[in-house]
């Protein structure tokens, strides 16, 4: 049993799924998958119960808003499993309902002749916020498998029962040929626009950028291309251009690797997809804003230094970050024409950027990561 609720979440599961059915022959075992995901679990043939991705939310007044369907979609995922008894429950992400999940499980298979094994795929980020939902992983998880480097040795000192195997990344996998080299000098640069992948996000974010842009285009020429990961987000980036009166680039559905291939400079929402724009070796400066409660709460909680992963990699701001009330149009797009306008400091970023990603490990991480779950299936009872 999979549940994904993130588009990310969803095709790393699908990853999973397919990595699982490569691997199985070799330990004697014909997996079935149920479960929810999105679009990519559907994809592999996997029974579906419900597209979880539809239900995406970010912040906390959107989490108690849905709070009673979200309660509904656990309870009707918990029965599914009650009643079909899943060897292994893998959580893809996802987490703070996926842990949810996990120890309701724990809890109604405790004390019968059910012993499912329970994985969570792509750890919540633990360290950097409410460190003791460790705990919780470690008394309900047999298995929990890792895509920083630097999550191992932080659960063996916080949680030192629990099984962690560190995978490698996988973008590593989803972007085989090495990234291209930097625009030769001379091209018009070409600016790309990441406001993220979620509704809220872009309600957000994208304002911000389109004015950001604006201010970069009144000193210098560029080009600019708008990247969002399907057409609802795309058709919600048109609506907000025309409603607030804002020029945007057309709203391009996918090619996000194309797009980075071909960028000077990203612009980006400081979620998964400033390591995509790290791989590509495209210096980024990230951004990121929420509500005024979500933000007030969330800078109470959180013990890290920086928001953008390939920050917290290089535990340094390779990525200047522009954070809640920093990141305004004429803030962004200032520091986007100064950067634009510094070879060197374009330089001396991809440089770090490249550091960061040969920290990721090789090539195989949803190969490893069903390996590792193929290999605790002996021990069920």
């Amino acid at each position: 049993m999979l549940v994904a609720g993130e588009p990310s979440g969803d095709q790393l599961a699908a990853e999973l799924v397919h990595a699982l059915r490569q691997t199985s022959p070799a330990f004697g075992v014909e997996p079935h998958f149920f479960g929810a995901g999105g679009r990519h679990l559907a994809d592999t043939g996997a029974e579906m119960w419900v597209d979880l991705t539809r239900h995406s939310v970010i912040g906390l007044w959107e989490v108690i808003r849905k709070y009673a369907e979200f309660r509904r979609i656990l309870h009707a995922l918990l029965a599914q499993a009650v009643d079909r008894r899943p060897d292994v429950f893998i959580g893809v992400d996802y987490g703070g309902f996926n842990l949810r999940l996990a120890r309701a499980l724990r809890r109604r298979s405790a004390g019968t002749d059910w012993h499912p094994r329970i994985v969570q795929f792509v750890s919540p980020q633990v360290w950097a916020s409410r460190p003791g939902r460790a705990r919780l992983l470690e008394e309900n998880h047999d298995l929990l498998l890792s895509i920083l480097p630097f999550e191992k040795a932080w659960y063996a000192l916080h949680a030192p029962r629990l099984g962690v195997e560190f995978v490698g990344h996988p973008m590593i996998d989803r972007h085989a040929t090495p990234p291209g080299s930097a625009p030769a000098p001379g091209e018009c640069p070409c600016v790309v626009l990441l406001p993220g992948s979620r509704p809220a996000e872009l309600e957000r974010h994208l304002p911000v950028l389109l004015g950001a842009l604006a201010r970069i285009r009144n000193e210098m020429a560029v080009e600019a291309r708008l990247i969002l990961p399907n057409e609802t987000l795309a058709q919600q980036a048109r609506t907000l251009a025309q409603v607030q009166g804002l020029k945007s680039p057309v709203a391009e559905v996918g090619g996000l690797g194309e797009a980075l291939s071909h960028a000077t400079l990203a612009l980006a929402s400081t979620g998964t997809v400033t390591l995509e724009c790290a791989w590509f070796g495209v210096p980024t400066l990230a951004l990121y804003r929420t509500s005024w409660s979500t933000y007030q709460i969330g800078r109470r909680l959180i013990q890290v230094r920086h928001l953008a992963m390939p920050n917290l990699l290089a535990d340094a701001e390779v990525m200047p970050e522009f954070i809640q009330d920093a990141a305004t149009p004429e803030a962004l797009g200032n520091a986007a024409i100064a950067l634009l306008r510094d070879p060197v400091a374009l330089t001396a970023q991809r440089t770090a950027l490249g550091e960061v990603i040969r920290s990721l490990g090789s090539p195989g991480a949803a190969r490893r990561a069903a390996t590792a779950i193929l290999q605790i299936l002996p021990a069920l009872g």
